[in-house]
């Protein structure tokens, strides 16, 4: 039976590492970047630059929930009280529409 679990390489700040991610939170990274007209790469480097402890797998995965959870948010906010959220800390990465 085939892992739900990929590892996958990636450039980060300029340096090749290795995510282990499953399939739906790359397809969420992938989804998020295209909307915003940045590489993954560029994503993935900011998610980094932002992360306290804990790996990058994680980082990721909490990124992704996250950004979701917000726009969760705006939609039960309504489009007149959405003012955007951010999706990493310290405004790393763009505004969430």
């Amino acid at each position: 039976m085939k892992s739900l679990v990929v590892k996958r390489s990636i450039v980060v700040a300029g340096h090749k590492t290795s995510v282990t991610l499953e399939d739906a939170f790359w397809n969420g990274m992938k989804e998020i970047a295209s909307g915003r007209n940045i590489t993954l790469s560029d994503l993935v480097t900011a998610i980094d630059s932002e992360r306290g402890q804990g790996n990058l797998s994680s980082a990721i995965r909490l990124f992704v929930l996250d950004f979701y959870r917000n726009q969760l948010a705006d939609v039960r906010d309504g489009p007149d009280d959405a003012e955007g959220h951010l999706a990493v800390k310290a405004g790393a990465v763009m505004q969430s529409a």
